[in-house]
């Protein structure tokens, strides 16, 4: 079992920076692909980004690319998302997950792990 915790979140204006991280204990995740999603109020939970078991293949969603950075530390066993240029349309709750496969995706079931979130807000 793994277990994934997230922290980082916060509140922060429009055009600020925050730096998810995601920590990973019960076994190393060095092996698996992980990914971060996010729900914001009355909205599905949705693909942000993703990253392979090494590191080297990322992928994004087209509303973030270019202004947040997936990464992952495997001698830490975590993962972090770096945020920049924050919107208001941001603003949602941020799962890490991780996958028990090395290749990444953005398809969410495909994950067999996942945090409980932290709160990240983008005020105007």
């Amino acid at each position: 079992q793994v277990q994934l915790v997230e922290s980082g979140g916060g509140l922060v204006q429009a055009g600020g920076s925050l730096r998810l991280s995601c920590a990973a204990s019960g076994r190393t995740v060095s092996g698996f692909a992980m990914g971060w999603f996010r729900q914001a109020p009355g909205k599905e939970r949705e693909f942000v980004a993703s990253i392979n078991w090494s590191g080297i293949t990322t992928h994004y969603s087209d509303s973030v690319k270019g202004r947040f950075t997936i990464s992952r530390d495997n001698a830490k066993n975590t993962l972090y998302l770096q945020m920049n240029n924050l919107r208001v349309e941001d603003t949602a709750v941020y799962y890490c997950a991780s996958r028990q496969d090395a290749l990444p995706t953005g398809t969410q079931a495909l994950y067999s792990y996942w945090g409980q979130g932290t709160q990240v807000t983008v005020s105007s």
